[in-house]
């Protein structure tokens, strides 16, 4: 080889040597009769050991809490709000039959229909649906049938007539829609 190729393998070799050589650890013969011997349990570990176990399990009790308690507080808002809504129910009813009446006093019959349309908006706002009934499959989760009709131009188990119109809060029903079913 060449002088210079030997000099440049040279100092790598120095380097080598220079850095230090990690002997093994040799076990005193301490070491050898600690781990022979079963470890006693430290009191000061478990104790903390203990602590922190009661923390993790208090801390998922107390989350395990508000979840319980934010989902009791929403069912309470639902079903005061589904209280409140049916005592109005009877309020639509009597607007509903009032418009149904022949009157020959317009103004009589715009108010009518004003405080119908206000309070059918008040109740769209509050979540609350009628239930569509004239014409659907009767459905018992639904509607209540309190008549029972034959008639051909209606299609098995359908609703003919609706006789009180029923509404729903999301998926729970507030009051069944009274219908007639036929066939």
């Amino acid at each position: 080889m060449s002088k210079e190729k030997k000099k440049a393998q040279a100092p790598e070799e120095e380097k080598v040597q220079d850095a230090p050589v990690q002997e093994e650890e040799l076990e005193s013969p301490q070491q050898e009769q600690a781990e022979a011997q079963p470890q006693q349990p430290d009191p000061v570990q478990d104790a903390l050991l203990q602590e922190q176990n009661k923390f993790l399990r208090l801390a998922a009790e107390y989350d395990n809490y508000r979840k319980r308690t934010a989902k009791e507080k929403e069912s309470i808002w639902a079903d005061a709000k589904a209280s409140v809504v049916a005592s109005f129910l009877p309020v639509y009813d009597n607007l509903e039959r009032a418009l149904k009446q022949d009157t020959a006093d317009e103004a009589y019959k715009k108010g009518v229909e004003m405080t119908m349309t206000q309070l059918k908006e008040v109740l769209s706002k509050l979540g609350v649906t009628e239930i569509e009934a004239a014409g659907q499959p009767f459905d018992p989760k639904l509607h209540n049938a309190v008549m029972h009709v034959e008639d051909e131009a209606f299609g098995e188990n359908t609703v003919a007539e609706v006789f009180q119109a029923g509404f729903q809060l999301g998926e729970k029903v507030i009051r069944f829609a009274m219908v007639k079913v036929a066939n």
